[in-house]
């Protein structure tokens, strides 16, 4: 029997051929001489190929490519280089203005980001998103939010069952919780979203707190929202901003036990460790503003930016700062051990986090906890997919002899899976000048970046970005 991946290839290449697909979708590249990383485990393929056609792996492995490439195939270069599948944002956020949105979009494209999850949703995504599926802007896949719920949108039981029904036909993705959501209105707010089943996310108000919000089986924990006070115990209701300002209050002994709970309940967690650290961390506003990416930052907002940094550094003493950034780590390290869900996601734009470059910071911040390049690595990759049920789809079943019915349709259903670098799987991918698995900062060392199948070399994306600095 013929090899089933090479019959694949063939099918798909006919059927762009024969015009089965979008004509924005029929270019096809092959990476030659590459070294991939699929992070279907720790490993690195060598001197390989990826072959790519409408927008999905067709197939891969060692040695040269051996079939025909289609007519206008672009070939990469890839002697020296690593290719890994592109990053996921999971703490996105989307401006609400057109022009900006777009610019941020892409900024997240450049920095190898092929998915974003949007935390605080606007009705003009809804357009965007679809401008983006269409090919008219260059942006990554995004999973939208609702409009948040908050103490002011959500202050009663009645106002947040309505709210979840409004945002369910709205046809948002899941649901955003922002601080200051009563505890009854948070119990309607589950009871409502899970009957109309759609998930919600984001912080853990104050009233409602880590227990119940494990027991409500939260989509995710962002910002490990909930975690000092509960570490406070009773005292943790007089939190701010995260917690802070409890650190000598907090029992670090109780750390693997939330952890191990967190694990229990399936409940996953968005540290956004970055911005924390960015807060709270000893950098002085002076040094934070010659980091290279401060380059596509207003004067105005990093005006703002340095304003709040120096507010944090005088409100709270260094010593709870230190230790605040410590814990923090030491609690995303047990939540690794412990087999909790983590996810990759830095809250940008936002205070110091510049669309995709913080991403980087963000993946750094994980090796610091304690994680290997890898886990770091598979936060923002399989783990992402295996979170949104994407990374294992029966798609190898497929066999050429004979082929099934409906094997077309089966393909398309199989070409949304993600986070690994797979035989039929969607191509969102990075290349790089050197190993991730070896030092995570090298995720930063980007030759290029492919966005569902369309290569966008480092040439391109420099002059994009150059063109992207505020003026």
């Amino acid at each position: 029997m013929p090899d089933a991946r090479l019959f694949i290839a063939l099918l798909l290449t006919a059927c762009i051929a024969f015009g089965a697909w979008p004509v924005a979708q029929r270019a096809s590249s092959v990476f030659e001489h590459v070294n991939l990383v699929p992070m279907d485990s720790e490993r690195v393929l060598s001197d390989a190929f990826l072959l790519v056609s409408s927008g999905t792996v067709l197939t891969f492995g060692s040695g040269e490519y051996k079939g025909t490439l289609p007519p206008g195939t672009v070939r990469i270069d890839g002697r020296g280089k690593f290719l890994i599948p592109a990053l996921a944002e999971m703490h996105a956020h989307i401006p609400n203005d057109p022009a900006e949105a777009e610019r941020v979009l892409f900024m997240y494209v450049a920095n190898g980001i092929g998915t974003i999850r949007s935390m605080l949703g606007d009705p003009s995504h809804f357009r965007l998103r679809e401008r983006v599926q269409k090919g008219e802007i260059v942006g990554p896949t995004m999973i939208l939010s609702g409009p948040s719920f908050s103490g002011a949108t959500a202050p009663t039981p009645a106002a947040a069952t309505r709210r979840v029904a409004d945002e369910k036909k709205a046809g948002y993705d899941f649901l955003k919780i922002h601080p200051g959501v009563p505890r009854s209105a948070f119990d309607a707010l589950a009871a409502a979203a899970d009957k109309a089943s759609i998930r919600f996310a984001g912080h853990v108000p104050l009233e409602v707190g880590l227990q119940r919000a494990l027991q409500a089986k939260y989509w995710t924990i962002d910002h490990l929202d909930g975690y000092m006070e509960a570490l406070a115990g009773p005292r943790g209701r007089d939190s701010e901003n995260f917690g802070v300002n409890l650190m000598s209050r907090i029992d670090e002994s109780r750390i693997a036990a939330l952890a191990a709970e967190t694990k229990a309940a399936g409940v996953w967690n968005v540290p956004t460790q970055s911005l924390l650290e960015n807060w709270y961390g000893p950098d002085s506003p002076e040094a934070m503003q010659k980091r290279p990416e401060i380059e596509y930052v207003s004067r105005s907002e990093l005006r703002q930016w340095v304003e709040t940094k120096r507010d944090n550094l005088t409100r709270y003493p260094s010593q709870d700062r230190a230790r605040f950034i410590v814990v923090r780590r030491r609690l995303i390290k047990a939540l690794q051990d412990a087999g909790a869900g983590l996810l990759l996601g830095s809250d940008a734009p936002q205070v110091w986090n510049v669309p995709g470059f913080s991403i980087h910071r963000e993946l750094e911040t994980y090796v610091a906890a304690g994680l290997t390049p890898y886990q770091a690595l598979a936060t923002g990759t399989r783990n992402v997919a295996a979170h949104m049920g994407k990374l294992v789809r029966d798609c190898r079943s497929l066999s050429p002899d004979p082929l099934p019915v409906g094997a077309i349709d089966r393909l398309s259903e199989c070409s949304d899976v993600f986070g690994t670098i797979s035989m039929l799987g969607t191509a969102d991918l990075v290349l790089l000048d050197a190993n991730p698995l070896e030092n995570i900062a090298n995720t930063t060392r980007i030759a290029g970046v492919m966005t569902r199948g369309r290569w966008i070399p480092k040439a391109e994306i420099d002059r994009r970005l150059a063109e992207l600095r505020p003026r």
